[in-house]
């Protein structure tokens, strides 16, 4: 298990795969934060455009990064991420990462301690380079997606870089952030072009019907306008999770057609009070909590551990904010020290021990 960055490192240095929306957005924001960037990206065109507007340094390979972001098409980023750790001479510190919207093909062919899938939950309906946004993280949720073989000291270090950009970390296995994203982001985006698909359609007939599109349609319908070339790739990866969301979906409709077809006004009504309900009850925006709580476990220092402890805090949709492991010098055992939201402590104590472990907490002033 490894160290962060040397002490003597002075400036921080990242890399940068693939200079579309997310990877210039990326490199201007760790910019901004002092790092040195050095882009890469197979269409040299696009790669000289990310240095023209400042989202990274210079082009090249990076060979002494300490901080190494693929965000290449889900197809190649298992392939670029394997050449990277494999290169000699890059630092023993490095670590790697992907921002790919499907885990599963991606962590499976990656096992190497040093790499941690993940995934922001940001975009925009801007796309490539020319829309890259420094602050496109903040308040943003991004997915860390650990494994029996990820080690702690690169997990921690890349979720305080996370932090840094603004964003909030939280941990789940690949197999549960596929199947959750398609629910949250996939059938959505898919629903919304549907949407805007039928109603370019019907203004051929009808050329009133666009100039009536207002906030609300405009609103469900803004994401149709990101970028059409990832999905193909998506909607592969990850079919199994968009069918399933897809079929619920059209039972969901198929029961609030008969709804409006029979003239059931309750149940139309409890309904539409359901979803006002949940749509109000949606978390905000990620913000650092005021109160923050330390929990402390005693836990063999063994593969898997960290996976374990992270994962946990995940299905509960409990962030972290912080991460360390003390090793002991006398034994196999260790110290992990996580550190969440003051109000969600108990919660997460709770299904600690649950799992047979003893933990502390401890509010932090």
């Amino acid at each position: 298990m490894s160290d962060p960055l040397p002490a003597d490192h002075a400036t921080r240095r990242a890399l940068i795969v693939g200079t579309g929306l997310i990877g210039g957005s990326l490199g201007s924001g760790l910019r901004r934060r002092g790092w040195h960037v050095t882009g890469r990206d197979a269409d040299a065109d696009r790669a000289k455009r990310a240095v023209e507007v400042g989202a990274v340094d210079e082009i090249g390979e990076g060979l002494d990064a300490d901080l190494v972001v693929i965000a290449t098409p889900v197809a190649a980023a298992p392939a670029v991420a394997s050449a990277i750790l494999a290169e000699p001479g890059r630092p023993d510190h490095m670590v790697v990462t992907d921002v790919s919207g499907v885990k599963v093909p991606v962590v499976d062919a990656v096992r190497h301690p040093r790499f941690i899938g993940g995934h922001p939950m940001a975009g925009s309906e801007q796309s490539g380079i020319d829309g890259a946004d420094p602050d496109l993280f903040v308040g943003a949720t991004w997915v860390l997606t650990p494994t029996v073989d990820t080690d702690p000291g690169a997990f921690a270090l890349l979720s305080d870089i996370i932090t840094e950009l603004g964003a909030d970390v939280i941990a789940l296995s690949a197999a549960d952030h596929d199947r959750l994203v398609a629910v949250v982001s996939h059938v959505p985006h898919l629903v919304a072009a549907t949407l805007m698909n039928a109603a370019s359609e019907g203004a051929k007939a009808d050329g009133a019907l666009l100039r009536l599109a207002a906030g609300g349609f405009r609103d469900m319908t803004r994401i149709a306008a990101g970028q059409p070339s990832i999905w193909p790739d998506i909607c592969a990866d990850n079919a199994d999770a968009i069918v399933t969301g897809l079929d619920r979906l059209l039972d969901d409709l198929a029961n609030l057609r008969d709804k409006v077809a029979a003239g059931d006004s309750a149940a139309l009504l409890d309904l539409l009070q359901r979803a006002s309900t949940a749509r109000r009850e949606l978390p905000a925006s990620g913000t650092r909590p005021d109160r923050l709580a330390e929990i402390r476990v005693p836990v063999f220092d063994r593969q898997g551990v960290l996976a374990e402890f992270t994962s946990l805090a995940g299905d509960l949709g409990i962030n972290i904010y912080d991460l360390v492991i003390a090793h002991s010098a006398e034994g196999p055992r260790g110290v992990l020290t996580l550190v969440v939201g003051a109000d969600e402590a108990e919660e997460l104590r709770r299904a600690i021990e649950g799992r047979g472990h003893i933990c502390t907490v401890t509010e932090l002033s």
